[in-house]
């Protein structure tokens, strides 16, 4: 027979006992990363290592993680997660959105940020009204999609009107979504960059306390070497990269059942192989995941099971890969006021 801190977690990669984010009690775990969709393999395979039927509560406690020194933190906001290319048209935002609602359905409280100021795509993915965002005491009210906190550029401006902005002012835009919002308390904010390595980026580097970066790439090599510029610049910021994320990586043909790498193989895994990084996620190249952009009803909630379990899967690495990193403590520390007595 086994006991709890000698568990082998399957997703930690590590045991219980030598990982300092689980906290262990007799009756309850309590994990670093959102456990919802996976508590009932997780309680069989306890069961079986501890040789008795699992009686043991499982629940999560998301913390939060060091970004880069000398940047605040935002209240009630625990980790920014920046999802990021090097190129256009790799799928980054129908990634980041199908993500952030992955880790909606492992239980953690999510918000997403638009913040590609010249092209917002949420809006039309989320099947946006034209609704407009309320503003309250000076800050915008976040709108809900799907149960996602979501601020998008899209939200203030008409469809058809093209943002014409210098670099400064798109810097500007991007601070005022994320301080001047009033996001309810979240796990996790996924920003969902625009591509490249330009103002907004440097913007991010510098005012806005990321907890790490996501590079989304397809396989073939033109995409590779533009995520390597962007692994580079997040690198040179000081903003650890958590892994990347292959899209489009195959066709899996629903008549025949053959996969066809139409785009090349094994791009990703080369890219982070290059980077010493995780390979978070292979999603296919599949006309479910187009519609559902295209119509406001993103493939995670709505397509087959196997689009969503590349999702959930996808997103649930991200959250383990996250918990590993450094915790941020500033939080934490006590607060020493001095009272100067009058003589």
């Amino acid at each position: 027979m086994g006991t709890l801190s000698d568990f082998f977690d399957p997703y930690l990669q590590q045991t219980w006992g030598n990982c300092q984010g689980v906290v262990l009690s007799e009756a309850s775990v309590t994990l670093p990363y959102p456990c919802e969709q996976v508590k009932a393999p997780l309680k069989k395979a306890l069961a079986e290592h501890l040789g008795t039927p699992a009686e043991i509560s499982l629940k999560s406690e998301i913390l939060a993680h060091k970004t880069q020194a000398g940047v605040q933190p935002i209240s009630n906001i625990k980790n920014i997660i920046a999802v990021a290319s090097g190129k256009g048209g790799v799928g980054k935002s129908t990634t980041a959105l199908n993500v952030a609602l992955a880790l909606k359905a492992h239980g953690a409280k999510v918000g997403l940020l638009d913040a590609d100021i010249h092209g917002p795509n949420q809006p039309g993915m989320l099947a946006h009204t034209g609704e407009k965002p309320e503003i309250i005491d000076k800050q915008f009210q976040p709108i809900e999609h799907f149960g996602l906190a979501t601020m998008s550029i899209g939200y203030l401006i008409d469809a058809e009107q093209p943002t014409i902005w210098r670099g400064p002012m798109v810097s500007t835009a991007l601070s005022q979504m994320l301080t001047d919002t009033a996001w309810p308390a979240l796990d996790y904010l996924i920003v969902d960059m625009p591509p490249g390595t330009g103002d907004v980026q440097l913007t991010l580097s510098q005012k806005i306390p990321v907890s790490g970066a996501v590079i989304v790439t397809t396989p073939q090599n033109v995409a590779l070497q533009d995520a390597q510029k962007g692994l580079a610049m997040f690198k040179k910021v000081g903003i650890p990269v958590l892994g990347a994320v292959e899209n489009m990586a195959y066709y899996h043909c629903p008549a025949c059942g053959h996969d066809d790498a139409i785009f090349g193989q094994g791009g990703g895994e080369r890219l982070a192989e290059q980077f010493s990084l995780p390979l978070l996620g292979r999603i296919p190249l599949n006309s479910t995941i187009r519609q559902g952009a295209d119509e406001g009803k993103p493939a995670v909630l709505f397509a087959d099971t196997a689009i969503q379990t590349a999702y959930l899967d996808t997103a649930l690495q991200l959250a383990v890969k996250l918990s590993l990193q450094a915790r941020a403590y500033a939080d934490k520390l006590l607060k020493i006021k001095v009272h100067h007595q009058q003589e």
